[in-house]
């Protein structure tokens, strides 16, 4: 009678095996995410201080922009040779980006500091999916994934009044340079798990004409806003330079998707319009809260943590709605809310009404994000096949980054223009992104043919 094996145990996300790498990759996305709301919240001062509010969209564009470059690098080097190079090249940009922020004499240096950051943040996000597929095994990806979301949205509870503290007692600087030495320790977790991957390198052509296009429309969308704030004949080259983005979105998204042709590409514009309206209201949100209502920064920060606890409950709700709401509807209130977020917010600023307005008008947007924004990504799936799901995947992050981008850029466009007038640059800013929003739920009515077959067969949990 042979003896029978003992059953194996079921692995563990904090198991010997995966503990660290798990709490490393874990921090990585915090510290991005950290990143990404504490500037928000120290912005406002750090332009004051440089004296450089004519750059102030223009430092939260360069890292949308430059990330896309970073992404197909990332996913192209991945692909060929690993992710250990690749990540370890986006740590390093990442930490440089912080350092030269963090020593920034001028707003130029630092913009181009940040531009460092896009880049390896981006690069990041790509090489952590892949090290994802490599180390862990299918059963525990879904909660990998679900860490990497709560990575997202624990610094939206504490990052900015952690920002605003830091600021306060240590200098703002302390907020891109106290970050450096965690990322490195950050990475030390996760290096003894790329060391143990075993992967050939291949032969797959790497996406040079692809990564081309995203660098030409990253520095096309930084162009146009540099050229568009200025005066006079500088004015026609900024009209180039949009044409240039369109030219390049136009290789790197699915056919029809600028015209929001219905189905699929209708699903990618809505992303990016999402995107576009709500950072474009949520880079001047605690900006207006200071100049217009003298609010402290960290006063001002808690519309961020509010927003990111909303974001994270409306997206708990639509996906225990399931299939009782599809994806198209989802869509479809997603970009009604933030539209109803960006006219109260509009309205809120032009009328000098109550701050509370003001950063209740930006919760309702954020719901609206929290809704309809992780179900773009379900519907891109529903609507691809193994032939083209990479490439639709990765046009969803395109559209993402470069309609945030954009419409940055453009704020910083009408906010110049406005103040050269003498009006109120809050206002025009703040109705550019009520038209993004009306056109992202003119998109989302367009959407629901990409999920005809499989409306509601799937939902989405990450926020």
């Amino acid at each position: 009678m042979s003896a029978t094996a003992p059953p194996q145990p079921h692995p563990r996300l904090l198991s010997p095996t995966y503990a660290a790498t798990t709490a490393g990759m874990f921090a990585l996305c915090a510290f991005v995410a950290f990143e990404a709301t504490a500037v928000t919240t120290v912005m406002p001062t750090v332009a004051d201080r440089l004296d450089g509010v004519g750059l102030y969209a223009l430092s939260f564009a360069a890292p949308l922009a430059s990330g896309v470059v970073g992404m197909v690098a990332a996913g192209g080097w991945s692909d060929r040779r690993g992710p250990a190079r690749p990540l370890a090249v986006a740590l390093a940009l990442f930490s440089l980006g912080l350092l030269v922020c963090g020593t920034a004499p001028t707003m130029e240096a630092l913009v181009a500091g940040r531009v460092l950051q896009g880049l390896g943040g981006g690069a990041l996000t790509v090489c952590l999916y892949v090290v994802v597929g490599l180390v862990f095994p299918p059963q525990l990806r879904p909660a990998v994934f679900a860490s990497f979301a709560a990575a997202w949205v624990l610094p939206s509870l504490f990052g900015p009044s952690l920002a605003a503290l830091v600021a306060d007692v240590l200098g703002w600087r302390w907020v891109f340079l106290g970050v450096v030495v965690l990322v490195a320790l950050a990475a030390a977790l996760v290096a003894p798990a790329l060391r143990r991957v075993s992967l050939e390198p291949t032969e797959r052509p790497f996406p040079v004409r692809r990564l081309l296009w995203a660098l030409l429309a990253a520095v096309a969308v930084l162009a146009f806003e540099l050229i568009g704030s200025r005066r006079g004949v500088l004015l026609a080259l900024a009209g180039v330079a949009f044409v240039l983005v369109v030219v390049a979105l136009r290789r790197l998204l699915p056919a029809g998707t600028l015209v929001a042709a219905r189905g699929l590409p209708a699903v990618i514009g809505t992303r990016g319009l999402l995107s576009a309206s709500f950072f474009c209201s949520e880079a001047y949100i605690v900006f207006v809260l200071q100049e217009r209502w003298d609010q402290s920064p960290s006063r001002a920060g808690l519309a961020l943590t509010v927003v990111g606890v909303v974001w994270a409950g409306a997206s708990q709700v639509q996906s225990r709605a399931g299939e009782r709401v599809s994806h198209p509807a989802a869509m479809r209130w997603g970009t009604a809310l933030v539209l109803a977020g960006t006219v109260g917010l509009t309205l809120v600023v032009a009328a000098h009404l109550h701050p509370a307005l003001a950063v209740a008008s930006y919760v309702v947007a954020g719901a609206g994000m929290g809704f309809g924004y992780p179900r773009t990504g379900v519907a891109m799936l529903a609507a691809s096949g193994d032939a083209d799901r990479g490439f639709n995947s990765s046009a969803l992050s395109i559209a993402d980054s470069l309609g945030g981008a954009f419409a940055l850029a453009a704020s910083g466009i009408v906010y110049a223009a406005a103040a050269r007038a003498g009006a109120d640059p809050f206002v025009p800013v703040f109705t550019l992104a009520t038209g993004l929003g009306v056109l992202g739920v003119l998109a989302a009515t367009r959407a629901g043919a990409a999920a005809g077959a499989a409306l509601g067969s799937t939902s989405s949990s990450a926020p």
